[in-house]
């Protein structure tokens, strides 16, 4: 029965990545057009944001969504096929759970923030 479960949900994560990565394209916003000094500033401050995801995580999805609306420059680290990215994640935040940004404060502390809400509200709140 476990072997059934298994490829049960390998099969619907097959039908349903190409359906979260098209709906992605083709709902994703035009990003917001700033000056370039005003552009530089937020790409530095972004600099120190890494954004950990999985490309077909619907709440990941979300997530990109808005960075791209804003028009962050932020890293995006896929934890789940990169062991690198998703071993720092563990390790770092305490869990493997997208999405995850990792924050690295101006005086050096590291702050790793969860659920897709809480990013997005973070991310309204100080570059919107």
């Amino acid at each position: 029965m476990r072997i059934f479960f298994k490829y049960f949900f390998k099969a619907v994560r097959l039908v349903s990545g190409p359906v979260v990565m098209l709906w992605e394209l083709v709902t994703t916003p035009k990003g917001i057009v700033r000056g370039s000094d005003v552009q530089q500033k937020i790409d530095l401050q972004t600099s120190k944001l890494a954004l950990y995801q999985f490309q077909t995580c619907p709440f990941c999805v979300k997530v990109r969504r808005e960075i791209h609306g804003l028009s962050l420059n932020i890293e995006l680290r896929d934890a789940q096929k990169n062991p690198t990215h998703r071993a720092a994640l563990l390790q770092g935040g305490g869990k493997v759970k997208v999405p995850c940004l990792k924050i690295v404060e101006d005086n050096g502390d590291t702050r790793w923030l969860y659920e897709s809400a809480d990013i997005i509200q973070y991310f309204r709140k100080r570059f919107a």
